[in-house]
């Protein structure tokens, strides 16, 4: 399920994505980065081959580490709006070439979202997302098979509702597994090879002891693969409710001060800054996933172009501090850079 045989058809989709455009476009992003960590001055060639978009703030659930969950943020909620999706995806479509409909909230709330993935989908790229599955209902499922969304992550965080809910509160396990079904099912009506199933586990000390149980469960429904991820954690340094006991599924160590200290060593460098980005549902540019708040907005799209924002001064002075210290950006210092324990 998780082996290597299980991810080749989705590794074989996503290749067929490419075209020249986008094969030239990833080299010279590529060597741009690279020469970048070698001179340690910030030189960029290309556009993104990933972007991660937010169609929403809003979520049904109350997730204690997660933005929306606790609906804790600062900066403006609302719902991604199709003619701004639109236009952005006519400047970027030549290059780019995978596309998450996620960063916060809930995709599946936002009532235009399949609609803007099919719209992605028609011009070739590589689409995915991230849910909860609450939302996938027999007509939901299949519709959703019919956007031509490539990939689907279902958040799956404990084998029984009492352990799924500690986490994912307000959350129901029986919602969770009856969506996988119904895609699974509509996979098979229609014959389709995608979406690329995926249960996400993401572990915590309440759910470790179910690692097994939920590989069991996934060949059980049909999924296409099973991964582990760990954890982000806030409040981390005095130990934490949420760290894993085994410590091969946690992001952070305790140090020799009784202390817990994150894994990553944070080297000054970031791949993930030359290669994507993520835009808030407002249009706000922020340099990746971690600033679930957009304090470190690098432009604005209702404003400027993509390319405008890009190229422009502060993402380059914020690429030049990353590669003078990662330690000294907040929102470097909890980073594992996508960090994930794989099945």
């Amino acid at each position: 399920m998780s082996n290597l045989s299980a991810k080749i058809p989705d590794g074989i989709n996503f290749l067929s994505k490419f075209t020249f455009g986008r094969a030239g476009n990833a080299l010279k992003v590529v060597l741009s980065f690279y020469i970048s960590k070698w001179i340690k001055k910030p030189i960029q060639w290309g556009i993104p081959i990933s972007i991660s978009i937010e169609p929403t703030t809003s979520c049904n659930l109350r997730c204690p580490e997660c933005p929306s969950g606790l609906r804790a943020f600062t900066r403006p909620i609302g719902m991604l709006e199709q003619t701004f999706f639109k236009k952005m995806i006519d400047e970027l479509s030549g290059k780019l070439m995978y596309l998450i409909f996620y960063f916060q909230g809930e995709p599946y709330l936002n009532p235009k979202f399949l609609e803007m993935v099919k719209y992605a989908s028609d011009k070739g790229i590589y689409t995915a997302t991230s849910t909860n599955a609450h939302f996938l209902k027999d007509d939901i499922a299949k519709k959703t098979i019919e956007s031509g969304l490539d990939r689907l992550i279902i958040s799956i965080d404990g084998t029984t509702q009492e352990t799924y809910s500690s986490y994912r509160i307000g959350g129901q396990l029986d919602k969770v597994l009856e969506g996988a079904r119904n895609i699974v099912k509509w996979k098979k009506e229609l014959k389709s090879k995608t979406p690329h199933v995926i249960f996400q586990f993401l572990v915590v000390k309440p759910n470790e002891h179910q690692i097994d149980e939920v590989y069991a469960l996934g060949k059980e429904i049909g999924v296409n693969e099973v991964r582990l991820k760990t954890a982000q954690v806030y409040d981390y340094e005095q130990g934490n409710e949420l760290i894993p006991d085994n410590e091969k599924y946690s992001r952070y160590k305790k140090g020799k001060d009784g202390k817990y200290e994150i894994k990553n060593k944070l080297l000054s460098h970031c791949w993930k800054l030359w290669h994507a980005c993520v835009i808030t549902w407002d249009g706000l540019v922020v340099p990746c996933c971690f600033d679930k708040d957009a304090k470190h907005q690098l432009g604005d799209l209702k404003q400027n172009s993509f390319h405008e924002v890009w190229k422009g001064k502060a993402y380059h002075q914020f690429k030049a501090s990353v590669l003078r210290s990662r330690k000294e950006i907040d929102i470097c210092q909890n980073c594992t850079e996508g960090t994930q324990v794989w099945g």
